[in-house]
């Protein structure tokens, strides 16, 4: 068991993966600063944050739907990360460390909720 949420290495990852989105979206133009930009960055930080309310929670079914929506939060990380390149924003190979990241993550979020379900 964890002391603290910040032990549990796939919050480590979560965080790391939203301190990436953060520095790769300094570079995004100004006029998406209330846009793709926001978004981008609230959906990574997202998945952190609900990994950590989900520690936080003393009931199994609590647990799991925050690791639910931490899952959620991935995808829609890479949706946005998706959109950006299509629109020119960044380049194929910019994100597909990024993608290949947030797709472990939600496998291993996966796994977590399937342990916890069993």
């Amino acid at each position: 068991m964890f002391k603290s949420f910040k032990d549990m290495p796939i919050w480590q990852e979560a965080m790391a993966v939203a301190e990436d989105v953060f520095k790769l979206t300094e570079h995004l133009p100004k006029k998406e600063d209330y846009g793709l930009t926001s978004q981008l960055r609230r959906a990574a930080l997202s998945v952190s944050a609900n990994i950590s309310e989900a520690y936080g929670r003393n009931h199994t079914s609590d647990k799991i739907n925050f690791y639910y929506y931490a899952r959620g939060s991935t995808v829609e990380t890479q949706s946005h990360l998706e959109y950006a390149k299509r629109v020119k924003y960044f380049k194929g190979e910019w994100i597909k460390d990024l993608d290949d990241r947030l797709v472990k993550l939600y496998n291993d979020l996966n796994k977590i909720i399937m342990s916890l379900r069993n």
